[in-house]
């Protein structure tokens, strides 16, 4: 009898170590499929770092920051180090010369939205005139002048919004008949837009759900800018990548988007 007691605990025991083994593999298991999601490393580039993060994505991108030209490359987590770093390296002279450019840019002094300001619509400056002797909020553009409608108490951040809200009310006015002419021209249909403030874009576009978004700045830039920028996010629902095609198809239905390219590239988007 002795002995069976003794069997029937060790079996018991031997059973709960198997149980922790197998809950404690299962632990293990859902922790590495959870550090799977993302991986990030620092890829030395000569002189350079690039900040690399690896993601659920289907291909490789690379991108320079403004306003210090850092380097952020991503690319999908199937993708080996050594395959990122090639990629890398062939982009190093265009990484270089992109960084120099961003570095020779004239950056912009704070704006503090004061009396004579100048402020950009449409391509051209005009000078801020602030009123604040009434209680309603509004601006409007007035005898060349930006006319900053305040509450006297109105500080920086108050009339930053304020003519921010402006440039989004703008651009949802002028955008809408841009799209629906080129809509029309390219036999596509976009399923709505956006207006974001955005550091790095001009424009984006998710070509499955046919979703469009719009720096907010482009407000601030010329007419013909901003097409360019409405027929490129459209052409993305024909060609999702920046290819040959895209290309072609940019050359075939807007033959000036590489000078108003070179323009925007020349300007500053404010962070």
């Amino acid at each position: 009898m002795p002995f069976k007691k003794f069997s029937f605990k060790s079996v018991n025991l031997a059973t709960m170590l198997e149980s922790i083994k197998l809950d404690s593999f299962r632990t293990e298991k859902r922790a590495g499929r959870k550090n799977t999601q993302s991986m990030k490393f620092t890829l030395k580039l000569d002189d350079i770092d690039a900040e690399v993060i690896q993601k659920k994505i289907k291909n490789m991108n690379l991108r320079i920051c403004p306003p210090d030209g850092k380097v952020r490359i991503s690319a999908p987590l199937h993708v080996s180090q050594e395959k990122i770093h090639k990629f890398a390296f062939s982009k190093l002279e265009w990484i270089r010369k992109q960084r120099k450019r961003m570095h020779n840019q004239v950056r912009p002094l704070p704006v503090q939205f004061l009396e004579n300001e100048s402020h950009y619509f449409s391509g051209q400056a005009y000078p801020l005139k602030i009123i604040t002797n009434n209680n309603s909020t509004f601006v409007e553009l007035s005898d060349q002048q930006i006319i900053l409608n305040l509450p006297p108490d109105a500080g920086t951040e108050k009339r930053r919004a304020v003519l921010n809200e402006w440039y989004r009310r703008e651009l949802m006015r002028q955008i809408p008949p841009l799209i629906n002419k080129w809509e029309n021209i390219l036999n596509v249909s976009v399923a709505s837009f956006h207006i974001r403030s955005m550091k790095t874009r001009w424009g984006s576009c998710t070509p499955k759900t046919a979703r469009v978004r719009f720096n907010l700045e482009l407000a601030k830039r010329s007419p013909e800018c901003l097409e360019y920028i409405v027929v490129h996010e459209l052409v993305h629902l024909l060609e999702a990548s920046h290819n040959s095609r895209f290309k072609a198809l940019m050359d075939q239905f807007y033959p000036d988007w590489r000078l108003c390219r070179k323009e925007l590239h020349s300007l500053v988007i404010p962070s």
